[in-house]
């Protein structure tokens, strides 16, 4: 997410990951320690902390999508292409539901 560029304080990432502020913070803490993200401040808010990757960070970026390929095809296997599909359209679904504003009665 961060190497798309699209996504750079924690709050973004916890919105786009539906995690809480403090999963992410822990998340973003160990991110740091192992040198794959750095904090800085912004530009434009002091207060605001823009995360980057680090040089080790766009490294594993690069190989994280197809080891995620990987996983998803091992696990998938057993399943069919109309199951995939059907699994795909609920989970598609299931995020626009909770994309959609709440109706009041």
């Amino acid at each position: 997410m961060l190497s798309t560029g699209k996504y750079s304080t924690a709050a973004d990432l916890a919105r786009e990951t539906y995690t809480d502020a403090a999963s992410t913070k822990r998340m973003i803490d160990r991110l740091v320690a192992r040198d794959l993200i750095k904090r800085e401040p912004c530009a434009n808010d002091r207060r605001l902390m823009k995360l980057h990757l680090t040089a080790s960070g766009i490294e594993l970026s690069k190989v994280v999508p197809q080891a995620f390929c990987g996983v998803l095809n091992k696990h998938f296997s057993e399943f069919s292409a109309e199951e995939i599909g059907f699994l795909k359209s609920m989970l598609r679904r299931l995020l626009e539901s909770n994309a959609a504003p709440e109706k009041t009665h």
